[in-house]
């Protein structure tokens, strides 16, 4: 491995030509199939720009997956409040709540159980990231995790509307309850 530096940056092109000229004639071969490779730093930024890009998208798959997971998981403790609390809402219903009303109720028990699991990840992260500094650290490697406050609020407002969304169905479904049929049930 041979390093060279170029005069100035804008001069890098003929820098690389001529390393691979002088090459070539040290070789014996044709500049149109050397046994050698000539890389300058704009192709090692694009190498490592495109293996960023694919953990970013393997990182966001994770992601997405576990979102889903979580927004089931949601729906179906949202399902079973619902059918233990059928008599509380056939009674609310009977004293004058209105379909919004109940709708609400759910959504909003949906959503703030999502947003604890939301602030409950976050914090979790906060101190992966700490125990990764730390670590690195004690390995004598320059590395200070950076946690923005506009992921933490992005992650806070979409951990809340996956409690929205998949809360949706059951508390649509409490709120269409009729109220005889709901004081009835056991």
């Amino acid at each position: 491995m041979i390093y060279v530096q170029a005069v100035q940056s804008d001069r890098m092109t003929q820098a690389v030509d001529e390393v691979t000229k002088v090459l070539a004639s040290r070789h014996k071969v044709s500049q149109n199939k050397p046994d050698f490779s000539v890389l300058n730093q704009q192709d090692i930024l694009e190498t490592a720009q495109s293996i960023t890009g694919i953990f970013t998208m393997v990182l966001g798959g994770i992601a997405g997956i576990s979102l889903l997971v979580g927004g089931i998981g949601i729906m179906n403790i949202m399902y079973v409040s619902v059918s233990e609390r059928t008599n509380e809402i056939g009674l609310r219903k009977a004293v004058g709540a209105r379909k919004l009303d109940i709708l609400v109720q759910f959504l909003t028990e949906s959503a703030v159980l999502s947003l604890l699991g939301g602030i409950i990840g976050i914090g979790l992260a906060w101190v992966i990231a700490q125990i990764i500094a730390a670590v690195a650290s004690f390995n004598d490697v320059q590395f200070t995790p950076l946690i923005q406050l506009d992921a933490i609020l992005l992650a806070t407002i979409f951990s809340a509307a996956v409690g929205v969304f998949f809360g949706f169905y059951p508390a649509l479904r409490a709120a269409n309850l009729q109220p005889v049929e709901a004081l009835r049930h056991e």
